[in-house]
C-alpha cells in the first residue's frame, strides 16, 4: 500500500468515526402524545375509571393558578371517595401551578383552549389520565348578586374545570361551611358523572333518574341530586346542578352552581358537614359497571 492510499484510507476512517458520533449524540425525537382518548364525551370512560380492565393506576394533574391550590383536607376526602368507589389503590396526584389567564371570566371554550395549552398528563399504558383545573376566574354568566353562580364542571371524560374563586366566595358567606367543604362537594359530584352517572355512560340498574334534571339521581340525600345540601335536614346551603352549557361549542356534562347561598338555614352547630355521598341506587349502578 502506497503512501497515498494510507492518507486516504485515514481520512475515510476519520469521516466515519466523526459521523458515528454525531449520529450518537443526537436527540432523539420526541414521541407525540396521543390524547384523542382523552377528549371523549363526558362519562365515555366510565369503566376504565371503576375498574381495573385496562388501568389500573389513575394520575390526576390538578393544574391550579397561583393562590387557588385546594384544600390538602379536600384533595385527601377526594382520594378518600375515588378509592372507596373505584379498584384504583394506586392514584397519584401532581400539582401544576399556572399563570392566570387574566381573564374577568370564563366561558367554557377558553377553559378547554386552557386545558390544551397545560395538559401535560394523559393516558399512558396502565396509568389513565385526568386533568382538573382550578380557575381564579368565575364562570361567564354568573350573577353574583342573584346567588346563580357556577362552582365547577365536567366537559370530557377525563377533563373538570373547578372555579375556586367562586368557591371561596360560597364557603365566606356562611360559618357552617368551609372551603374545603365546597370543595369535597364539587370534585366528588362531578366526578360522579365521570364516573357515568346517571346514565351518562354508566346503564341505571333501576329508574332513578330525575326527569326535570337529566343526567341526575332522584333519591333524596344523594350526592348526584341536582340540589346538593350541606348538612343534611339542617341545611345548611344548597347547590344546584344543570346539564346546560356556558355556551355553544364545548358542551358540558354537568355544571354544579351555588343558589340561594344567602338563605341559609339556621343550626345549632357550628362545625363543618361533610358532603353527601352516593346513595344505594347510584352505588349499585357502577358496581355494575365495574365500580365497588
Amino acid at each position: 500500500m502506497n503512501k497515498l492510499q494510507s492518507i486516504f484510507l485515514s481520512i475515510l476512517f476519520l469521516l466515519f468515526f466523526s459521523c458515528s458520533q454525531n449520529s450518537d449524540d443526537s436527540p432523539e425525537p420526541e414521541q407525540e402524545i396521543d390524547k384523542t382518548a382523552n377528549l371523549q364525551g363526558t362519562g365515555d370512560s366510565a369503566n376504565d375509571i371503576l375498574s381495573n380492565a385496562s388501568f389500573d393506576k389513575i394520575k390526576i394533574e390538578i393544574a391550579h393558578v397561583t393562590g387557588f391550590r385546594p384544600t390538602a383536607a379536600a384533595m385527601t376526602e377526594f382520594t378518600d371517595f375515588l378509592r372507596q368507589h373505584t379498584f384504583k389503590e394506586d392514584i397519584e396526584v401532581i400539582f401544576t401551578q399556572l399563570d392566570s389567564p387574566e381573564e374577568d371570566s370564563l366561558t367554557l371554550q377558553e377553559i378547554a383552549e386552557l386545558e390544551g395549552e397545560n395538559r401535560t398528563v394523559y393516558n399512558s399504558g396502565r396509568t389513565l389520565g385526568i386533568y382538573i383545573y382550578f380557575a381564579d376566574a368565575p364562570s361567564v354568566g354568573d350573577e353574583e348578586d342573584g346567588g346563580r353562580v357556577t362552582l365547577g364542571a365536567v366537559y370530557r371524560n377525563t377533563s373538570m374545570i373547578i372555579h375556586e374563586v367562586t368557591v371561596r366566595r360560597l364557603a365566606a358567606q356562611s360559618s357552617f361551611i368551609s372551603n374545603a367543604d365546597v370543595e369535597s362537594a364539587t370534585l366528588n359530584h362531578e366526578f360522579g358523572h365521570l364516573f357515568g352517572l346517571v346514565n351518562l355512560g354508566t346503564r341505571a340498574i333501576n329508574d332513578h333518574e330525575d326527569p326535570d334534571a337529566l343526567n341526575h339521581c332522584n333519591v333524596p340525600g344523594c350526592l348526584m341530586r341536582a340540589e346538593l345540601q350541606f348538612g343534611g335536614s339542617s341545611g345548611k346551603s344548597n347547590l344546584l346542578a344543570s346539564t346546560s352549557s356556558y355556551e355553544d361549542g364545548v358542551k358540558a356534562g354537568c355544571i354544579l352552581s351555588g343558589q340561594s347561598v344567602l338563605n341559609l338555614l339556621q343550626s345549632n352547630s357550628g362545625k363543618s358537614s361533610a358532603a353527601p355521598g352516593l346513595d344505594a341506587e347510584c352505588i349499585l349502578d357502577i358496581q355494575a359497571n365495574g365500580g365497588r
